[in-house]
């Protein structure tokens, strides 16, 4: 994991601009807003997952960079006045506190456009497939995704949502790009369909776990702990899986989502135990 984080790390590094004809503020919002800082979850599901379907390193570097700036790009935007209002995040000052509103709006902007473009640049890449990697990527960040799950998210601040709403919001706003960190390498190695389909489940049973396990942790965690604000979710009376079955049930659910992705995976053998080590991890992790 360490070895895979720090990989993209300067995979990151080296794709964000530094200089060009931006505004500097702009150059150093993109910079701030992804590098140093966070688990890289879906980094690491995609470099486990072009290892388990054997996708040559740049296509793997690509994917891991491309899901990582649409993850980050989400959190900027997640972050501002006009969403959750937040001040902190990854343990330093959010991007609107750090540049202003209108830069981190337009960092967040440039860098969902900067993730297409590197999922697209390498010539060396197969161009169907990389079309076909698009196209999943765009429906995992767009209205059936992640910013569909975000507009249920915030229509239902302060009102309830019975548990199967709870979970079809969180497997859009949360798992969408989280399965299709899993799925883009599948779709770049030309895997077949019981293959990509096996992915998909295990996908969707850990991106699910992983919502749980931060509702949870939201109502129980420090904020040096958590690297941002804790108790947002009470705060803005926002449900969650903790708020609904209480911390305990949550935390069973948890493990039972982890349980059923290991079984997901059984068909792999072998070649997917960085995935299930993943699966693993997402259920204890101490942030």
């Amino acid at each position: 994991m360490r070895a895979c984080q720090a990989r993209v790390e300067r995979v990151l590094d080296a794709l964000l601009p530094a200089h060009g004809a931006a505004p500097a503020s702009l150059r150093d919002g993109m910079r701030y807003a992804v590098l140093g800082g966070g688990k890289r979850l879906r980094a690491l599901l995609a470099y486990a997952a072009a290892e388990c379907t054997q996708v040559p390193t740049r296509g793997a570097d690509a994917i891991a960079a491309a899901v990582e700036l649409i993850h980050a790009y989400s959190l900027v935007h997640d972050d501002m006045p006009c969403m959750d209002d937040d001040a902190m995040r990854r343990g330093k000052p959010t991007v609107h506190v750090q540049f202003g509103e209108a830069t981190a709006l337009l960092v967040g902007d440039t860098l969902q456009c900067f993730a297409f473009e590197v999922l697209t640049a390498d010539a060396t890449l197969d161009p169907a497939r990389c079309a076909q990697m698009v196209l999943a990527l765009a429906r995992a960040s767009g209205a059936d995704g992640m910013a569909g799950g975000q507009a249920i998210d915030l229509a239902s601040l302060g009102g309830p949502l019975d548990l199967p709403a709870l979970e079809r919001m969180h497997r859009m706003k949360t798992g969408a790009l989280i399965t299709a960190s899993v799925a883009l390498p599948g779709v770049l190695a030309g895997a077949d369909a019981d293959t990509r389909t096996t992915l998909d489940t295990y996908a969707a049973h850990v991106g699910l776990a992983f919502q749980v396990v931060d509702d949870v942790l939201d109502a129980t965690a420090d904020q040096a702990t958590l690297g941002k604000t804790p108790g947002k979710d009470a705060q803005n009376a926002k449900p969650t899986y903790a708020s609904e079955l209480g911390i305990d049930a949550a935390t069973r659910f948890a493990f039972d989502l982890r349980d059923r992705a290991l079984a997901a995976l059984a068909p792999l053998g072998p070649r997917a135990a960085r995935l299930a080590d993943l699966a693993r991890f997402v259920v204890a992790r101490p942030s």
